[in-house]
């Protein structure tokens, strides 16, 4: 007969407790986003918003409200965590609120955003 010490490998119950952990932690992630008019993909730091355009558009994401205010031509008006910035495709990066925004697109349907946590902040 053999005996074996040290570490055993985990049990079915232990793997699949840690998997049941990890789709509860994932799950109350995305729980924190929610949006009206618009779609949200979000990672731990980031995320982008499309908004549709012609209605009343907001998402609530990274625990800040972003609404969409207004477009015109290639320059978007948005409102993230209460402060308002203007963004124009191709401009850098605008701190609002403890957050990076910027413009990824905008066509007579939609405007996408990104909004990103500031290292620093």
């Amino acid at each position: 007969m053999t005996t074996r010490t040290g570490s055993s490998p985990l049990s079915p119950t232990r793997r699949a407790a840690g998997l049941f952990a990890a789709v509860a932690l994932g799950a109350a992630l995305l729980a924190g986003c929610s949006s009206e008019g618009a779609s949200t993909d979000c990672g731990l730091d980031a995320c982008t918003v499309t908004f549709d355009r012609g209605v009343d558009a907001k998402a609530n994401i990274l625990g800040v409200e972003a609404k969409l205010i207004g477009a015109q031509g290639d320059q978007v008006t948005v409102e993230v965590a209460g402060e308002q910035v203007s963004l124009t495709m191709g401009q850098q990066a605008a701190e609002v609120g403890g957050f990076a925004v910027t413009l990824d697109s905008v066509t007579d349907q939609e405007v996408k955003i990104r909004v990103a946590r500031n290292a620093g902040g």
